[in-house]
């Protein structure tokens, strides 16, 4: 079972309790839809236990980068070219700039890892007609970090007719087993698009809600020339046209159930939807958009408890939009225990060592897969 065993709210159990024949020290890397840069966390784990955790960082990317990677997301749907010029030439760079972090974070713990979990870049994400695509040179990423690198953790689970994402609800699982006994938890992650695992007892359920900080982001960046909403100061500043945010709510994917996913520019639309308000208004109604996309999921029981994880959390009139819209607490997992900044880079190498066990990445109440699935390939170090 996942998360069995482990002790203390947050879930980490001892070192001696937790260590297996399967036990390895991993690196994993994230480089999520907020194009912000790559997020690197070690971890000591069999795949099912959470033996330790430790040096977590994070490596921006400059404000080329950003910009290059931004277009790409705007062209992906149209690449038809499988040797692309800058695909091939963002996948190197992306490779340099997560063997960077790999390095600082070694240096940073004082151990050198034994695998390393590399989730790329997603450009794409159209599980209805079965793509799903991330970038990254996992070959270069082994060579210079000479380390083996698992990739390509979403492909077989949209093959098999899944939907590809969420795949942090096991990692979630394994942190929350002590929480989720006797109570509903529901673990919301607010990157650049919002996904939500909700655990109770034995059951896991996860979807993506909607739109994240993209949004917020883009709209802020038009308006400020910053690429955020520092301290949710734009958004304070204005109110929700409620007339809109109820336009933008009706959209079908919030009445779909659960597993369901999106890709980053979904919701690209509602940029231009809001393009009449006030940068304040606009950004206030964006917030108030992703908030009530999470309200709007249907779960079989309330949570008691929202553990807020990813870069959202860090924006206060985004949480207090979410503690007005949904039953019982909201706090960030720090209240836990837990590094909100480093989850989802930790996820990947959880499930690097799932992978290389056969263990299922995703389930059919996460992604919608028929039956639980593995997935992830591997490239040695040489």
């Amino acid at each position: 079972m996942i998360g069995s065993g482990q002790a203390g709210e947050g879930g980490e159990m001892s070192e001696a309790q937790g260590v297996t024949a399967h036990t390895r020290r991993v690196i994993g890397l994230m480089s999520g839809t907020s194009l912000d840069g790559v997020d690197a966390a070690w971890i000591e784990t069999d795949g099912e236990r959470i033996v330790r955790t430790g040096a977590a960082l994070t490596v921006a990317y400059e404000p080329s980068v950003r910009r290059r990677l931004r277009a790409l997301l705007d062209r992906a749907p149209s690449i038809t070219d499988p040797d692309d010029a800058e695909v091939g030439a963002l996948s190197d760079l992306l490779a340099d700039r997560h063997a960077e972090a790999v390095a600082a974070v070694c240096t940073q713990q004082g151990e050198a890892a034994e695998l390393i979990g590399f989730h790329g870049q997603t450009i794409l994400h159209d599980p209805a007609r079965r793509r799903t695509w991330q970038i990254g040179n996992a070959a270069r990423l082994a060579a210079a970090t000479q380390c083996m690198v698992v990739h390509d953790f979403r492909s077989a689970d949209v093959a098999a007719g899944g939907q590809g994402a969420p795949l942090v609800p096991l990692y979630h699982a394994a942190l929350a087993a002590g929480l989720a006994a006797s109570e509903p938890v529901a673990v919301l992650n607010l990157g650049g698009v919002a996904n939500l695992t909700y655990l109770h007892g034995g059951l896991i359920l996860a979807a993506d809600t909607g739109p994240g900080n993209a949004l917020i982001d883009d709209w802020a960046h038009r308006h400020t020339g910053v690429p955020c909403d520092i301290d949710g100061a734009l958004a304070e500043a204005g109110r929700p046209d409620a007339a809109l945010l109820a336009r933008l709510l009706s959209h079908p994917f919030f009445a779909a159930p659960a597993p369901k996913s999106l890709d980053r520019q979904a919701f690209a639309g509602a940029l231009d939807a809001v393009s009449g308000l006030s940068p304040a208004d606009g950004a206030a109604t964006l917030v108030a958009f992703t908030a009530g996309a999470v309200a709007a999921m249907t779960l079989p029981l309330p949570p008691a408890r929202w553990l807020v994880c990813g870069g959202g959390r860090r924006n206060p009139a985004l949480m207090r939009a979410l503690a007005r819209h949904l039953p019982g607490e909201v706090a960030p997992v720090e209240r836990v225990g837990w590094d909100g900044d480093a989850l989802e880079a930790q996820c990947f190498g959880f499930l690097a060592i799932r992978s290389l066990r056969g263990l299922p990445l995703s389930l059919p109440t996460t992604t919608g897969v028929p039956e639980p699935l593995s997935g992830g390939r591997r490239v040695p170090c040489s």
